[in-house]
């Protein structure tokens, strides 16, 4: 019952820490999702944010919001239960009594392992969520009128059209995102953690500054690690490509140079330090909140 308890707290601490990124973070999203699938449109993340706040308004910033806390909410969920039973099962193969005794390198590894189930949660509606981001340039380019979509609208559409398959779009380029990029996300946090506690406390009680201080990093250092298969994944979902991750990655190297593979770092950063200070904070106070009430 102990391992059942802790996977749900984690579970329910992943959750309000997924709605509180997406709140924080959603519009500077919306601004990386734009500059990596149409880098001939906007050059600058100035430009792009102010063109979209003119042409759309606030909502056009927060468009994908829905699937976007769905994603969040699903990822989250299912990326920090799996997290704390990678850490049990990490820590039962190196023979470390507590999981709070592993090292920087054995979380980073429970990390890495439990990407791989929150990536077939976050796909389907990480893709919804980059198509309606990106759903008015789409149709520029095809020379139509603005549609007018909802994600649910737009879901059966993709349904109807391409299958179950179709929401699983860049699947692959998701995993190869995912997975090393989590490896450097709970690496960094637990490592920065372990930097800013006091002489004579524990990671835990170093207070909600450097809570967001250490998840502002471990989303930094995310980022700046997986930006290329980020750009690949966007442009696979938003074109609904069938073409593998390795051609699409070639193409645009060849096509476009190197420097397209890191479009919309900008934004991704300054989105990332505040969205995942603010998903640690909620995780972490969630986890206490939970522990008080269930002990």
């Amino acid at each position: 019952m102990h391992h059942y308890k802790d996977a749900f707290i984690d579970l329910m601490g992943g959750s309000m820490g997924g709605v509180a990124a997406v709140y924080v973070g959603q519009p500077l999203d919306t601004v990386k999702v734009k500059m990596q699938t149409f880098p001939d449109l906007y050059k600058r993340m100035t430009g792009c944010f102010m063109q979209t706040l003119r042409r759309d308004g606030i909502r056009g910033l927060y468009a994908g919001t829905v699937p976007a806390l769905a994603a969040n909410i699903a990822e989250n969920s299912v990326l920090f239960a799996a997290y704390g039973v990678c850490q049990k099962g990490v820590a039962y193969a190196l023979g470390t009594q507590r999981v709070e005794d592993l090292s920087s390198f054995s979380n980073a590894t429970a990390g890495f392992l439990a990407a791989f189930f929150s990536s077939l949660t976050l796909c389907p509606t990480e893709l919804v969520k980059c198509r309606l981001q990106a759903m008015r340039e789409v149709d520029l380019k095809s020379n139509k009128d603005p549609t007018r979509i909802g994600p649910w609208k737009l879901t059966r559409h993709i349904l109807r059209a391409e299958g179950v398959p179709g929401l699983f779009r860049g699947l692959t380029s998701t995993f190869a995102r995912e997975m090393p990029g989590y490896f450097f996300f709970f690496g960094g946090y637990e490592a920065s953690r372990s930097l800013l506690t006091p002489a004579g406390k524990t990671k835990d009680e170093i207070g909600p500054l450097r809570t967001m201080l250490c998840g502002g990093f471990a989303g930094v250092v995310l980022w700046v690690a997986i930006f290329p298969a980020d750009v690949v994944k966007s442009r696979i979902q938003v074109a609904g490509s069938t073409d593998p991750m390795s051609k699409v990655l070639l193409g645009i190297f060849r096509n476009e140079g190197i420097l397209a593979l890191y479009n919309g770092l900008g934004p991704t950063v300054l989105r990332t330090f505040p969205a995942t200070g603010a998903l640690f904070l909620a995780y972490e106070g969630t986890k206490k909140l939970l522990h008080n009430l269930m002990d």
